[in-house]
This record gives structure tokens, C-alpha cells and sequence, in this order.
């Protein structure tokens, strides 16, 4: 195999390198998930906080489900990510946070900035690209032996199918968004 500057790479070398910015985007992508989760359960308002608003955008039966369920979620499955543990699932739940996020939170504001849902559907694309890469040899599905975590198609199936289920599901199972005001009408 040859690289971009003309010299020859051996394939397990290229696995090896490859496995290294695989831990290094797995890393980034769990951490920026999992201090989420962190946040909702000890930081500003914290679970309490994190409950009344999504009572506040429409989110059934209560917020205080939500609340515990996503930050639950959050920080489990960035956690699961950064240890490359049952990656296709972790990416799952990544997957579906960010489509309910998209949904329920950004999607009034546009695509773009000002609270928009491009950096939901980045962080989503990313949670999938990696289930599909598989989490490289510096994670615990490899030391495991977890081999379904290394086959492309069924990384991203598992990532993108059962993500979109869950999101999609709890969005037409919970999301009531609450009627405009007189001022919104």
C-alpha cells in the first residue's frame, strides 16, 4: 500500500495508526457527550433544572423521566464511547440523543448557528462514522474479541437503525411541544 508521499506502508501499520485517530475522535466525541450528561446530574440546575425544562419544550409524561433517562444516556453512552465499549450501541445512543436534540430542541432555529441543529446532526454523524470505522485496536471491544464491533455495515446499522428507532420513538411517544402563545401566534 502506498501512502500520500509515495512510500510503502504495511497494512498493520496502517491499522495501528489508523486504531490511534480512531482513540483520539472516540475520545473527543465520549467526552463532549458524557460532560453533557455530567452536567444535567451535577452541574446549574442540575437533574431538578435539567427535569423543568424539558417539562417546559413539551416532554411526557415528566421532565423528571427525561432528565434521568438523558443524562443517563449521555453520560453512559460517552463513556462507553471513549472506552471503545460496545461502540455500534454506545454510537446508538448517541445517534438517537441527537435526533430527539435536533427535533425537539434546535430544529426551530434552522440548520445554522444561533442554537441550530448542525451541531447535533455533526456530533450524530460522528457517534455512526466511528461505529462504522470500528473503535480500533485501543478500545475494549478488541480486547474483548467483540468482532461484530468490526464489521463496517454492522457497526453502522446497529448505530444509525436502533438510534433513529429510539429517537424517532421517543418523539412520537413523549414529545407534546406546548400551543404558542398569544405572542407566538
Amino acid at each position: 500500500m502506498m501512502n500520500v508521499l509515495g512510500s510503502a506502508t504495511p497494512p498493520g501499520d496502517w491499522f495501528d495508526q489508523a486504531s490511534l485517530v480512531t482513540l483520539i475522535v472516540r475520545t473527543i466525541v465520549g467526552l463532549t457527550l458524557a460532560a453533557h450528561g455530567y452536567k444535567k446530574i451535577f452541574l446549574g440546575g442540575k437533574l431538578a433544572g435539567t427535569a423543568r425544562w424539558f417539562e417546559s419544550i413539551g416532554m411526557k409524561p415528566n421532565g423528571k423521566i427525561h432528565a434521568y433517562l438523558a443524562s443517563a444516556t449521555e453520560l453512559g453512552c460517552g463513556i462507553m464511547m471513549i472506552l471503545g465499549l460496545l461502540t455500534p450501541f454506545a454510537a446508538a445512543g448517541y445517534v438517537g440523543l441527537m435526533i430527539v436534540a435536533a427535533w425537539v430542541d434546535h430544529r426551530p432555529n434552522g440548520y445554522w448557528s444561533n442554537n441550530g441543529w448542525e451541531y447535533v446532526s455533526v456530533l450524530g454523524t460522528f457517534a455512526a462514522f466511528i461505529a462504522g470505522m470500528g473503535p480500533g485496536k485501543h478500545s475494549l471491544d478488541w480486547a474483548l474479541g467483540f468482532d461484530f464491533a468490526f464489521a463496517p455495515l454492522t457497526g453502522f446499522a446497529i448505530a444509525v437503525g436502533l438510534g433513529a428507532l429510539a429517537g424517532i420513538g421517543l418523539i412520537v411517544t413523549c414529545y407534546r411541544p406546548p400551543a404558542p402563545s398569544n405572542g407566538d401566534a
